[in-house]
This record gives C-alpha cells, structure tokens and sequence, in this order.
C-alpha cells in the first residue's frame, strides 16, 4: 500500500469515527429528553441508533486492522489507529447505556415525585461531555478534551446528590421505593456514559500527544 493510499484510509477512518460519534450523541441526547419528557416514543429511535452504532463499531474495526496489517505505520499512525481502536469500544459502550436508559422510561414514568430529583441536570452534562469528547476528536483539540475530562467530577458529585434525593424522598414519604431503584439506575447510566466520553478525551490526548493520562482508565465501567 503507498503512503497516499494509506492516508486516504487513515481519513476514511476518520469520517467513520465522526459518523459513530454523531450517532452517539443522538442517542444519549434522545435517551435524556425521553427521560425528561416521559416520552416513550423515541424509544424506537434509540433503539435503531444503537443497532448502527454496533455495526459502525464492526466496520471500524475492520479499517484498523486493514490499516494496521498492510502497512507498517510510524508511531504518529500507530497512535492514532490504536487510539481509535479504544475509542469505539466507549462509544459504543455509549450506545448501549443510552438504550438502558430508555428501557426504564415507562417504569419511571408511573412515579408522581419524577420531576423533584435533579436527574436531568445529570442528563444535560454527560449529553455535553460526549458532544465535546467527538468535538474534540474531530479539531484535535486537546484543551477541549481537558474540558471534558474536568467534568467527571461534576457528573459524580450529581449522582451523588440524586442518590441522596432518592433516599431522602423514599424515607420523608414512605412510597414505594421501585420507582426510585429506576431513577437511581437510569443516573447510574449516565454517570457512566460521563465516564466513557471521559475515555474517549483521554484518548483523544494519547493520539495527538502519545502519553496516556493513567493506566486506570474507565473501561471497565
């Protein structure tokens, strides 16, 4: 393969990374209105998106390893289609989470005291963090994955408080505590999804500067 071949490839993957990521924030963004709007509606959506995301993931994979197996790739390219390789599997951890989210939708929607938990200032947060997380892939631009790195915290110290509001409300009311389970699961998600557009930054740093931030990263979660 020459060295211009290569780099048509190198931009293909590129593109299909965009692509992945624009579908991704489509689907945590869908997953939150639903939750804030109680509308069961964009289920289906979510659930299709999820259903693209996995074979963007397979077809990624693919132009890696095409990629990495024809040509041997100085570091620069190494990094990058490594970085890649890392990245589509947060995202698609991504997809999955947003589909969780939707799933407990109809459950949630039978709880009266929903809209007194601040879930959705939860929502709103991650929904920015892997907006930026691809923003930044796509500028290569590393302050802006600092930025997102920078939010974690403030996306766990919101679980926090919904973890805290859930319990205080279950106690001073004395409901029924499953709608509550839900709620506190559907934040769960979300921190989460924060986590893995967390990853997604941090790789977005290796691939323009070559050093990774830590080794315990968030791919367990």
């Amino acid at each position: 393969m020459t060295r211009t071949k290569f780099d048509e490839q190198l931009e293909e993957l590129h593109i299909s990374m965009i692509k992945m990521g624009s579908l991704c924030e489509e689907a945590i963004s869908l997953s939150a209105r639903s939750l804030e709007e109680l509308d069961e509606k964009l289920e289906t959506r979510v659930f299709s998106l999820e259903t693209e995301i996995d074979q963007m993931e397979r077809e990624i994979e693919t132009k890696c390893m095409r990629l990495l197996l024809h040509q041997q790739p100085v570091a620069r390219d190494l990094r990058a289609v490594s970085a890649a390789l890392k990245m589509i599997s947060d995202m698609e951890r991504i997809g999955d989470q947003a589909a969780d989210i939707v799933e407990l939708v109809p459950y949630i929607a039978q709880s009266e005291w929903r809209g007194r938990i601040r879930i959705t200032d939860m929502a709103k947060k991650t929904v920015s963090m892997v907006t930026e997380s691809i923003e930044a892939f796509v500028k290569k631009d590393m302050q802006l994955a600092q930025n997102v790195i920078d939010k974690d915290d403030e996306v766990d110290d919101l679980f926090l408080k919904v973890k805290q509001e859930l319990m205080d409300f279950v106690r001073s009311q004395n409901v029924d505590a499953e709608p509550a389970l839900d709620l506190l699961m559907a934040a769960k998600y979300f921190e989460r999804i924060g986590d893995h557009a967390v990853n997604v930054a941090e790789w977005v740093q290796y691939s323009i500067t070559g050093i990774h931030k830590s080794s315990e990263h968030h791919l367990g979660k």
